[in-house]
């Protein structure tokens, strides 16, 4: 009985579609030819693709305990990864492709437009997209109707890549190393300092603790009056400066280790602030595609097409339904 109603419900719709055929072609057929006519306005869209790794070190160490995992010639992580496309998304390169390329005019955006950044922001979105690979790796698609735009764009991208995040690290280094360079000023200036006064008191002939010792053994051991008037004299001197004169060899030699224990710390900051640094291992640069990427008019004509004889069954099946209403009412 089961197999008997599917046999009869088929038949009826065979029947039906048999007896709507015209109209069925008519909808089919106008279906087709306006997604044909359609995909060709569509401006055609050439596909460029970048691949880049990042890096998983971005700075040169001073220090001798080096940690294997951030060598310079290693690849980075899954968190480097993701830090690279949040860069990639950011409106620090945005503006830069935007500007140099002027994508307002690329997307027809008037800048006098009260919502462009809005539609800026949207027609970038569709054309540039950064995604991680199953690899690790970050990939650059930039479409453009412009297949060595397309191309420059991408690679301007990855170039891109370097100077912005050396800008963002030198908005946090630099202020570091300037702090770091004042306070290295600082110490040279306070050790100077100390040097100019022990040369004052040099000059007036205080001397080294070592050698104030063998001024007594030069009074024993001189045979003048005059000469021992001379030494008894460089004696009292000695007496009365001698002290601050140690005082300050002390301080001279505290300061001077300071100084070079600081140095590394000092070279460190000057390196983070003023180096440039590669951030990144570019796999494949965009070269100029051969072919569009976009629009696929077969997939567009044959979807149209299908939804256009769905949408011209459905119309007259809900208009016979309609029909046996009135006719039964």
């Amino acid at each position: 009985m089961e197999n008997q109603n599917l046999t009869e419900q088929r038949n009826a719709l065979l029947l039906f579609l048999w007896n709507n055929r015209k109209p069925l072609v008519l909808f089919t057929g106008a279906a087709a030819v306006i997604s044909i006519i359609v995909s060709f306005l569509i401006t055609p869209l050439f596909l460029s693709t970048a691949i880049v790794f990042p890096a998983a070190s971005s700075n040169v160490s001073f220090s001798e305990q080096r940690n294997v995992k951030a060598a310079a010639m290693d690849f980075g992580e899954e968190e480097q990864a993701e830090q690279l496309v949040q860069i990639l998304s950011s409106s620090r390169i945005r503006d830069r492709i935007v500007k140099k390329y002027d994508l307002f005019a690329a997307y027809d955006i008037k800048k006098t437009d009260p919502n462009k950044n809005y539609k800026l922001n949207k027609a970038y979105n569709e054309h540039f997209s950064y995604a991680r690979t199953r690899y690790g790796s970050i990939q650059i698609d930039v479409l453009d109707e412009s297949p060595q735009r397309a191309a420059n764009m991408a690679n301007d991208i990855v170039d891109l890549i370097d100077t912005i995040k050396n800008e963002m690290i030198r908005e946090r280094t630099l202020p570091a190393f300037q702090i770091n360079l004042r306070k290295k000023q600082q110490m040279e200036k306070e050790r100077d300092s100390i040097l100019s006064k022990l040369e004052s008191l040099a000059a007036l002939g205080v001397l080294p603790n070592d050698a104030r010792a063998t001024l007594y053994q030069a009074l024993v051991d001189s045979k003048s009056p005059a000469e021992k008037e001379e030494i008894r004299k460089k004696i009292e001197l000695n007496n009365k400066y001698g002290s601050i004169y140690d005082g300050l060899e002390y301080q001279r030699n505290e300061k001077i280790v300071k100084i070079e224990d600081f140095r590394v710390s000092y070279e460190q900051a000057e390196s983070d602030a003023n180096a440039n640094f590669t951030h990144k291992f570019v796999v494949e640069r965009a070269v100029v595609a051969d072919r569009k990427e976009k629009p696929k008019r077969m997939i567009i004509v044959l979807v149209s097409t299908v939804g256009g004889f769905l949408f011209g069954l459905f119309f007259l099946l809900i208009r016979q339904r309609i029909a046996e209403l009135k006719l039964n009412a």
